[in-house]
């Protein structure tokens, strides 16, 4: 029974505080400033494009051989000219023999079908399906009966809800899609973070998560009401999001701490912590995209596709032994 009840312990230290560092890589973004947008041969481009393009008998032309998805997806006559001026701004500046510039907070990506940003908008689907073929196995793997089940079940949820605004907000950057991207990704790393009150708490004291549930709910709503009618702050966004990532890490961590026999796994914690790449590591965020396509967002996105199938796979192992604990007796420690 003790070497069982290690094995289970030592699997429900690792995988969360791996997994939750990845997590709090994965939703903190940066926003640079755009110098492409400002300048002056961009903005006369727009300016002169829109006036002789996007009125009259030139829209109507343009919007009736304008591809269905590409209206669908609201992509306009404005937005069009946007585009190609984009192009026309960075042609210049190689051929001047400077820097490709970044516009509008993002680099510039060749256009596919109605994807802005193709290689993101791919990656984050793909972990949207990885997120989802993981819950349909726990579901189909662990009882209902299981003391995490439907906890495990809500923040599944939320984090498919999470990946589909990724996806969209990839696809057409919009001012709704923006903070819908931005919004749910908070909602995820709070939701995390009550999963690890729920698992280190709440089984034992259900008083405590729903207090600290209640308290993370306030959270967010003040959050969100904030970015939303006070001032859209991209530094205060980035600052409230990593201060609650670092608080989601460090519960998991504090069981590792919690006995010296746990302490030895501090080593495997670490290198897996530090396996995804950090979007403001100075070189790689500097980059342009490859091809006009791959960035080092995209990469960064697409490399966490593997610990929804690591995360996952210790929630199918800990509701398990929660479980077989619970029909035995077994207290939870």
């Amino acid at each position: 029974m003790a070497s069982a009840v290690m094995l289970a312990r030592c699997t429900s230290v690792r995988f969360p505080a791996v997994a939750t560092a990845v997590l709090l890589l994965l939703y903190i973004s940066t926003v640079q400033a755009s110098q492409g947008d400002k300048e002056p041969v961009y903005r006369d481009c727009v300016k002169q494009c829109v006036g002789s393009n996007c009125t009259g008998a030139r829209l109507r032309s343009f919007q009736s051989s304008q591809p269905q998805y590409m209206a669908l997806t609201g992509w306009t006559c404005r937005d069009d000219c946007r585009y190609q001026c984009m192009w026309t701004t960075v042609g210049l500046y190689q051929a001047e023999g400077y820097s490709v510039p970044q516009f509008h907070g993002k680099w510039p990506f060749v256009r596919f079908l109605c994807f802005e940003d193709p290689a993101s908008a791919l990656a984050s689907l793909l972990n949207g399906l990885a997120c989802l073929l993981m819950l349909l196995r726990y579901r189909s793997t662990v009882p209902r009966q299981s003391p995490m089940y439907h906890t495990i079940n809500a923040f599944s949820l939320v984090s498919l809800n999470a990946w589909f605004w990724s996806t969209v907000f990839h696809t057409r950057d919009t001012y709704l899609t923006e903070k819908m991207d931005y919004f749910c990704a908070t909602a995820v790393i709070l939701y995390s973070i009550y999963l690890c009150c729920v698992r280190t708490l709440g089984l034992k004291r259900p008083g405590v998560s729903s207090m600290v549930g209640v308290l993370l709910i306030l959270a967010f709503t003040s959050h969100v009401s904030y970015l939303t009618f006070v001032s859209f702050d991209y530094g205060y966004n980035m600052a409230a999001n990593t201060s609650i990532g670092i608080v989601n890490l460090l519960w998991w961590l504090c069981l590792v701490l919690a006995e010296p026999a746990d302490a030895a796994l501090l080593v495997e914690v670490r290198p897996g912590g530090g396996a995804a790449p950090r979007p403001g590591s100075a070189g790689a965020a500097r980059l342009p995209p490859m091809f006009w396509i791959l960035d080092a967002h995209a990469v960064w996105h697409l490399s966490t596709v593997p610990v929804h199938f690591l995360f996952y796979s210790f929630l199918i192992d800990d509701s398990l032994y929660l479980l077989n604990t619970e029909k035995m007796g077994v207290k939870v420690e």
